[in-house]
């Protein structure tokens, strides 16, 4: 794989990440109004993007893995650093969506 793939698949991966970050903040926007169910449907679409995102990643440690020397890429440093905060975001959203439930419970 060339540094222009490699930099395409960033590309691809801060798309799918961003997409997914999108649905995970709307869906705690939803949440604060009392739909929970909406808030559950935009993290499981953010899920499938997120896994879209891991697919491109997981198709370049097999590469690796396989004795491929990748070349260095800002772009998909970029993508890395994007994906991880969206993957600790989808957590953060359950959790916060979880409170919301509760407090309109008690």
């Amino acid at each position: 794989m060339n540094r222009e793939e490699i930099t395409l698949l960033g590309f691809e991966i801060v798309s799918y990440a961003g997409e997914a970050r999108s649905k995970l903040l709307e869906a705690l926007k939803v949440a604060e109004r009392g739909a929970f169910e909406e808030a559950e449907a935009l993290i499981e679409s953010a899920n499938t993007s997120i896994i879209e995102a891991h697919n491109a990643q997981t198709s370049l440690l097999q590469q690796e893995a396989a004795g491929e020397d990748l070349p260095y890429s800002v772009t998909l440093m970029h993508g890395q650093d994007h994906l991880m905060t969206t993957l600790l975001l989808k957590d953060l959203m359950k959790h916060m969506v979880e409170l919301y439930k509760r407090g309109v419970k008690q």
